[in-house]
């Protein structure tokens, strides 16, 4: 499948998925696996929390992909400004109703055709948008980021670790070779979106090369975070097989 008409089906699914996509967040329904794995969950949740905090986001902000607002409720409280940019008009909605009142601006742009405005942000922010980045997007995807950030900008971000235990309970991961996978609704329907998972040493690796010098870190079985500064153009890496878990 071309990566556009790929993009195009994942970005319907995001928009069909926004009134059940708060169940995968708090482990309802499909994504119930369990009293044991569901408070792991939440604790290497609560330590996603604690890492942003402790990395003290703060002036203005720019949030990618910003879904129900989950994240920018967090980052509404240390902004002085922060805009807030989704693809789903839907989840935009969700967001702007879990904020309130706010010094928040939400965008509804595509990610991959918006540009933000030159070096406005101290801070960029994104949670699992990077595994649904294609491989083809990858470099432009950082180039927007470092476009978006002032000197000395910094960068935040979440995202899965490769676990069965975090997807719905009918779904299957993607084989490692693989980028995309099937997502299916509670009413069934089923779509294909881009899934990627990523060795922290290769991201970080890949990262330098793109001009980012960012620490990531694992938090046990779930997710995978990191952090740090846009330190201006590097030679891109050379691509590596051992980027997927």
């Amino acid at each position: 499948m071309h990566d556009s008409h790929l993009l195009a089906e994942q970005q319907s699914y995001y928009r069909a998925r926004a009134p059940e996509y708060d169940d995968w967040w708090h482990r309802r329904g499909r994504y119930d696996r369990g009293a044991d794995a569901n408070a792991q969950w939440f604790s290497e949740a609560a330590a996603l929390e604690r890492a942003l905090d402790n990395f003290g986001p703060k002036g203005d902000i720019l949030e990618l992909a910003c879904g129900t607002g989950l994240w920018t409720d967090v980052l509404v409280r240390h902004a002085r400004r922060l805009t807030a940019v989704d693809a789903a008009a839907e989840m935009i909605a969700r967001a702007r109703a879990r904020v309130g009142a706010g010094p928040v601006e939400f965008v509804h742009a595509d990610l991959f055709a918006w540009s933000p405005a030159p070096s406005a942000y101290d801070l960029c922010f994104f949670a699992f948008w990077l595994s649904h980045v294609p491989e083809s997007r990858f470099d432009a995807f950082w180039l927007t980021v470092a476009t978006a950030l002032r000197p000395g900008g910094r960068v935040f971000f979440v995202d899965s670790d490769r676990s069965d235990r975090s997807t719905a309970s009918d779904h299957r991961l993607p084989a490692a070779d693989e980028e995309t996978m099937s997502r299916r609704l509670d009413d069934g329907r089923e779509f294909q979106v881009v899934k990627r998972f990523y060795v922290p040493s290769w991201l970080e690796r890949r990262l330098e090369g793109l001009g980012f010098r960012v620490a990531v870190r694992r938090t046990g079985e779930f997710f995978i975070y990191g952090g740090g500064e846009h330190i201006g153009p590097r030679a891109a890496s050379k691509r590596d097989p051992d980027r997927i878990l």
